[in-house]
């Protein structure tokens, strides 16, 4: 009896020492084949990439893409015949509709008292000069006692181009005042600017109107155009956004030009411009996501996610904001397929539209597609900017060190090295895409990225042009993405959604909250 209890326990340990066995292998085997993915990940990225083609196409030959404009949807059908290209399923998917708008050529003049041609453009869904040029004296927006006051004023426009930004008392910023001027000079100037820029809000102000009423005002008493300088801290930047008049053009000119028709007008010199503002109404058009998807073979229903927006503000071709971002997630896409064609789950990536206007692509998509937020596995979004990835933040979600932690671990020490990590963090409530999908519960990440002087040199300025990007940054980038996508798929495990208590609010008293799921608007661009 004793001698068949020790066969049966021989046998039984063998038998448990080979599951053993089989399961050290199997880790091992597994452990191996992610080293070798990811070798080769890094191994294409860095020898057969794609990103200055992908970037010429688009920035280059596409150019800006406003939300419902032709070339916004030129840019959608790029994309999708470029993941068709590299054997991606990949659709365009319509989630509202915009005021349609087609940019056109802009010439601004000084043609008195002196002849110079002036950098500056039309602002985004600017009325048109109607295809001639229109010549007229400007003259400021004065300093009154009241709103009684400025509307007696106001007959004073009719027949003038206007001007309603203040003159910067220096065209210098910061950094070179920092470098250059004795501490008590820029202490003075920044002394001036402050009083200056309060004494303009309170001019603005006393009129009764805002920065969005103004102008509406000025055309309803026959100005013939406003004329505005949005500037952005930076040698010869520009922040570029949106007109608010209906009939008569909005332009936007350098600090440089501004200043010098400003001391003309404020002088007395009677300075006259010329405009020629072309552009297109074109009604409402339809406005789409373009998704592309590598279909899952053990769990289709769960998902991992690209994301980054596609539309940009037009003042330039939207290279970092968010081109760069696009291009990430296209290039890891690409790999991806090439290396990993039959991923555990399925990877999608959603290029957004309208997130400049209020996260409308990816706050419609979440609306639409319930079953992929409820399988969604983690998402990755890249917004801001050409530089490499240098902090990610686990969104409010307990767990997210856990599976965030261990993807990170596998990722190239080259790469990982320049990330710092929060742990659980704060939900996003907006600022780009990810924030859609927080909302709604879903683990969601923001891949935040280096500066690069990102807000004052190309974020939403007329400089955001492809000579900004930083290649070596995004190839980065695209390895971190692709290899987080990677891992996130083949993860045994499905990623904890458990929420963290949010601290109190310092200014409330209250207990934080989860942000609110917030509706697309899907018809825009209208009143």
């Amino acid at each position: 009896m004793r001698k068949i209890k020790q066969v049966l326990i021989a046998r039984y340990l063998g038998v448990f020492m080979g599951l053993v066995s089989c399961s050290l292998a199997g880790i091992l085997n597994a452990q191996n084949n992610d080293s070798l993915i990811i070798q080769r990940i890094v191994a294409e990225a860095n020898q057969n990439s794609q990103l200055t083609t992908l970037a010429h196409e688009l920035l280059d030959v596409i150019g800006p893409r406003l939300v419902g404009s032709p070339k916004m949807q030129q840019a959608n059908n790029w994309a999708v015949a470029k993941y068709k290209g590299w054997g991606i399923d990949s659709r365009n998917e319509k989630w509202g509709e915009w005021r349609g708008w087609d940019r056109g050529i802009s010439h601004i003049d000084l043609v008195y008292p002196r002849v110079k041609s002036l950098e500056g453009m039309q602002l985004a869904w600017s009325p048109s000069t109607n295809g001639k040029a229109v010549t007229a004296e400007t003259i400021i927006v004065p300093d009154l006692a009241d709103s009684v006051a400025f509307d007696k004023w106001l007959p004073a426009v009719k027949g003038k181009f206007v001007l309603i930004s203040m003159n910067q008392p220096t065209g210098r910023p910061d950094y070179n005042w920092t470098e250059f001027a004795t501490k008590e000079s820029f202490d003075k100037m920044k002394q001036q600017r402050a009083a200056q820029t309060e004494a303009w809000r309170k001019r603005i102000a006393k009129t009764g109107y805002t920065a969005r009423t103004l102008p509406l005002a000025l055309e309803k008493a026959g100005a013939l155009g406003i004329v505005m300088s949005n500037w952005s801290q930076g040698f010869g930047v520009n922040k570029i956004f949106s007109a608010y008049t209906k009939k008569v053009p909005t332009i936007d000119i350098s600090l440089e030009d501004y200043g010098l028709v400003y001391r003309l007008t404020e002088n007395s010199q009677k300075p006259k411009m010329s405009i020629r503002a072309e552009s297109k109404e074109m009604g409402m058009v339809p406005t789409f996501n373009t998704i592309a998807e590598i279909k899952g073979t053990e769990k289709p229903d769960e998902y991992v996610m690209l994301s980054a927006h596609f539309d940009s503000w037009d003042g330039a071709s939207g290279a970092t904001d968010n081109g760069t971002g696009t291009f990430t997630m296209m290039e890891a896409m690409r790999i991806l397929k090439k290396l990993y064609p039959n991923p555990k789950r399925t990877i999608l990536v959603g290029h957004w539209g309208s997130e400049e206007q209020g996260l409308n692509g990816s706050r419609a998509f979440v609306e639409d597609h319930p079953e992929i937020v409820k399988g969604l596995q983690a998402l990755f979004n890249q917004d801001n900017g050409t530089g490499r990835v240098s902090s990610i933040s686990g969104q409010g979600f307990l767990n997210s060190y856990s599976y965030i932690g261990k993807w990170l671990s596998k990722v190239p020490d080259s790469v990982r090295s320049h990330i710092t990590t929060s742990f659980p963090g704060s939900p996003g409530a907006g600022g780009s895409d990810f924030a859609s999908f927080v909302a709604a519960g879903a683990p969601a990440f923001s891949l935040s990225s280096l500066s690069w002087s990102y807000g004052n040199y190309t974020w939403h300025t007329n400089r955001d042009t492809y000579d900004k990007i930083v290649f070596d940054d995004l190839r980065n980038n695209v390895i971190l993405t692709a290899v987080l996508a990677y891992l996130a798929s083949e993860d045994p495990t499905t990623t904890s959604r458990e929420r963290s208590i949010l601290p109190v609010n310092p200014r409330t008293g209250e207990p934080g909250q989860w942000p609110e799921v917030r509706k697309a608007t899907r018809k825009g661009g209208v009143d």
